[in-house]
């Protein structure tokens, strides 16, 4: 069982090496594509473009959260941080929600600007340029793909980076409608589409950061799953005083007081239990125990 455990550990620390060389690579060709798309986007008077470098921009700080998560993971606790600095990820993740509400503020008041005065933009330039996004954010959805069934920060950068090639295509599509039909007004209704979809996406990064940083249950942990796997062992009479948060992005744990039948199988169930939450995603459990009555509690019981 040790010997697995250490496999097990082994497997774990490669993989991270080898996304944390993902999301690098992810990471650089995001910011210069941002670079690029910003650039012509100032040029060309596409808010468009700008529009969608922001959106970019907000996947490298995504990229880099999930990169964040991973090294802060592998902090060791300290006397003041016995958790180490595992919660750190949820305060950025916060932090990266508010930063993008403000850019979808700022493109809403940009885009009805452009309403009541249009301005000339050319088409060509932004599809070329929204093209070079299809590949950009189609090669990072791409590197991830492999590993986003297996956390869940990986996962979200993954469905991140796959919406922006859609997106991306939407702007390549408006470059085309504006040199076929000369409508310049098209360039601030993209911007608006842009906008309503990092909001969507921003509200629910919002709503679970909230959710963590006040100790609420992840949204990827069912409840009714966790009693059934506390409540349904034959072992097990009661269940109570159930708690469940995240320690970090991609850590979850429980305390749960069990009341037993008897404590003569008290260390074998408590291994059974933690091992089936762990399948659920709650990696850290503590198990405090108590018998129903006096009887099981005597020494020839245990």
């Amino acid at each position: 069982m040790e010997q697995k455990h250490k496999d097990h550990h082994h497997e774990h620390t490669h993989r991270i090496e080898s996304l944390n060389g993902v999301f690098i690579i992810s990471i650089i060709l995001n910011l210069l594509f941002v670079i690029v798309e910003a650039g012509v986007g100032f040029h060309e008077n596409s808010l468009g473009l700008l529009s969608d470098a922001g959106h970019n921009l907000s996947d490298v700080f995504s990229l880099l959260l999930a990169l964040l998560a991973f090294k802060l993971a592998r902090i060791h606790s300290t006397k003041r941080f016995t958790y180490g600095y595992k919660k750190s990820t949820v305060l950025v993740s916060l932090l990266n929600a508010i930063i993008l509400l403000g850019a979808v503020g700022a493109i809403l008041l940009e885009s009805l600007h452009k309403f009541s005065h249009p301005m000339p933009v050319d088409g060509s330039a932004v599809s070329w340029t929204a093209g070079v996004g299809i590949l950009v954010n189609g090669l990072t959805a791409w590197l991830l793909m492999k590993s986003q069934k297996n956390d869940l920060n990986v996962r979200g950068a993954f469905l991140h980076m796959a919406a922006d090639t859609l997106v991306s295509i939407g702007v390549v599509i408006s470059g085309v409608a504006i040199t076929l039909t000369g409508h310049y007004i098209i360039d601030p209704i993209v911007s608006l589409m842009i906008a309503a979809v990092i909001l969507v996406s921003t509200w629910r990064l919002l709503s679970e950061s909230l959710r963590l940083s006040l100790d609420g249950i992840p949204a990827n942990v069912d409840m009714e799953k966790v009693r059934k796997i506390l409540e349904e062992n034959p072992a097990v009479a009661e269940a109570h005083h159930i708690h469940v948060w995240a320690i970090s992005t991609t850590d979850t744990a429980l305390t749960a007081h069990l009341v037993l039948y008897s404590l003569a199988e008290m260390e074998p169930l408590k291994k059974q239990i933690k091992q089936q939450l762990a399948q659920i995603g709650i990696t850290h459990a503590t198990l405090e125990t108590e018998c129903t009555g006096t009887h099981c509690c005597h020494k020839e019981c245990m």
